[in-house]
């Protein structure tokens, strides 16, 4: 109710209802543009092509259905996704994007052009692979103004989804890359609950199947939402200092060190680096050596690949929760802020010894945001490996649905919060 009662308090501001009427607009455009399918296409032969598909869920779930229908929207966002993983990777390797990221906005300016144009080498390569590798027995005429008409299309539904995402950022409210996703999957909700239904009448699956299916959503929905709002708060104490004849200083605060700092970020880029193996069966054929061992020892519907798959899968996340982290939050700048502001913490000297404790702190509480993530990515898979229920909405769609829209709200607020201030001033 809480919610609901924000956004009803958020349409009666002028300046937010702008906000929000545009990112929902925005919305609406991704949502047709998926439904516009490719040139030169069969779909008939495109409908045979997914029987038994089961290594293409992550392209499928961020576009909504656009990849099984293979619409213009077909690649997603996902080359945006692996081409900021790049990037983040690079700048702690190479020492001009390390600077980049320090230069403050002009430098984020750089890092974000150098990401598009990433991006769009990526969604070209990844194009080219669907139209030579898996979809072309779908193409109606395999030459090379049909190839390149299929790989333009592509290429230019990423870009243009990328530049979506970001007039969302400037002209709309929450992250808009984030909002993409969130559509796309929360458009696959209702089949997924429709096809459950069927498979339970049908007698393929067991009541017993669905109600651990919707426990598990409801302690997955309670577990996010209580770790994305869970924080350490480390006390800090400001000395007070006389300048001139006023006194300044002498309150105490804290720096909140929240559970899951890095959001869903671990759980698509783990994803995202996952899929990347399945991108080069692409470019093979589908009886080649390479092809047939990803599918029996990497896939998450496969008897022996499911574990391996998971395994990996976990340790990604793990990796990644701990790189943006530090990324996010870094101990040494926030000791020397303290120590120029005349702070410390309670007990603990300022310098070396500041750094080592908030470092422990964050690497500790990390660590239990690290586990929920992977315990909630990974269970589905294991859910669906031992039981007959097929879980397309599980814990990894959960955790990106409810986390935007957590972070979405939280954006809405400050938003009500700050004109609040403007109009007390």
């Amino acid at each position: 109710m809480g919610m609901f009662g924000t956004l009803t308090k958020a349409f009666k501001v002028p300046d937010v209802r702008k906000k929000l009427i545009f990112t929902l607009l925005m919305l609406i455009v991704f949502r047709l543009g998926s439904n516009i399918p490719v040139p030169m296409i069969d779909r008939e032969v495109l409908s045979q092509a997914f029987n038994g598909q089961g290594l293409f869920e992550l392209f499928n779930l961020f576009s909504g259905g656009a990849f099984q229908n293979f619409t213009i929207f077909a690649l997603s966002i996902t080359p945006y996704i692996t081409a900021s993983i790049i990037i983040n990777l690079l700048t702690v390797a190479i020492p001009y994007l390390e600077n980049l990221a320090r230069e403050g906005v002009e430098g984020r300016k750089k890092m974000t052009q150098i990401t598009r144009y990433l991006t769009v080498v990526l969604a070209l390569v990844q194009a080219i692979g669907f139209s030579v590798g898996l979809f072309r027995n779908a193409l109606k005429s395999f030459d090379f103004p049909s190839v390149s008409i299929v790989v333009i299309t592509l290429t230019a539904g990423t870009a243009f989804l990328m530049w979506l995402g970001e007039q969302i950022n400037e002209h709309g409210v929450g992250n808009g890359i984030s909002l993409i996703i969130f559509a796309g999957i929360i458009t696959g909700a209702p089949s997924a609950v429709m096809s459950a239904l069927t498979s339970w009448r049908a007698g393929t699956v067991s009541i017993v199947s669905l109600l651990v299916f919707v426990a598990f959503a409801l302690i997955v929905v309670v577990g996010i939402i209580i770790i994305q709002q869970g924080q350490r708060k480390i006390p800090v104490q400001y000395a007070k200092r006389v300048v001139g004849r006023k006194m300044y200083g002498g309150q105490s605060t804290h720096i909140p060190v929240k559970v899951n700092q890095a959001g869903v970020i671990p759980v698509i880029f783990g994803m995202s680096i996952l899929q990347f193996p399945l991108t080069i069966t692409y470019f093979l054929p589908s009886d080649s050596g390479f092809t047939t061992f990803m599918n029996h020892w990497f896939s998450p519907t496969a008897s022996p690949g499911v574990w391996i798959y998971c395994v990996f899968y976990a340790v990604l996340i793990f990796f990644f929760t701990y790189f943006y982290t530090g990324i996010t939050f870094n101990p040494v700048e926030v000791a020397e802020n303290m120590r120029a502001n005349g702070g410390f913490i309670p007990g603990i000297r300022p310098g070396k010894p500041t750094v080592e404790y908030l470092s422990a702190v964050m690497n500790r509480v990390t660590f239990v945001g690290g586990v929920f993530l992977a315990v909630i990515a990974v269970l589905p898979y294991m859910i669906q490996n031992f039981t007959s229920l097929e879980i397309r909405f599980g814990g990894t769609s959960l955790l990106i649905v409810v986390g935007v829209a957590l972070d979405t709200m939280k954006q809405i607020e400050n938003q009500m919060l700050m004109r609040n201030y403007r109009g007390f001033l």
